[in-house]
């Protein structure tokens, strides 16, 4: 069975990029895996932190298991069209998070989505759409978010 790869950044964007996924696996009888990277919690620099140490590990938390939630919901609205899915959440770079999950699940496609913000924002901010494509060990599909 292929295996489809879907990064999702839980933003209001998601169902588009499922229902697109969706669509696909069922047309190659696929499985989907649904993941999530969550951002790293900000590096201490000798005793100083920015914000509390306890307040920014609790929002990490509570980050974590709404997107767990969220994954599982998702899951759930896919497993009912009859479709194989499986969710997985890590913490670190996402560009880089979900090249690994690629490589571990080899997945055979990445569908993810494009908020296409811009030359300039990708240029500060960067895009994890292009760091995937720029090194992605299979076809990857972009889903743009805004219909033109």
């Amino acid at each position: 069975m292929k295996t489809i790869l879907v990064p999702l950044d839980l933003s209001t964007a998601t169902t588009r990029v499922c229902d697109a996924a969706a669509a696909f696996a069922q047309l190659i009888s696929a499985r989907l895996v649904l993941v999530h990277v969550v951002l790293p919690q900000p590096v201490r620099s000798g005793d100083f932190f920015a914000f509390d140490a306890g307040a920014v590990m609790a929002a990490a938390v509570a980050e974590e298991k709404w997107a767990d939630r969220r994954l599982r919901t998702l899951a759930k609205r896919y497993t009912g069209k009859k479709l194989s899915v499986q969710t997985l959440q890590s913490t670190g770079q996402p560009a880089g998070e979900i090249l690994n999950h690629a490589i571990a699940t080899k997945a055979d496609y990445i569908v993810i989505g494009s908020h296409g913000h811009g030359a300039a924002f990708d240029l500060l901010v960067g895009s994890v759409a292009q760091g995937v494509l720029r090194r992605s060990p299979c076809p990857v599909l972009v889903i743009p978010m805004k219909r033109r």
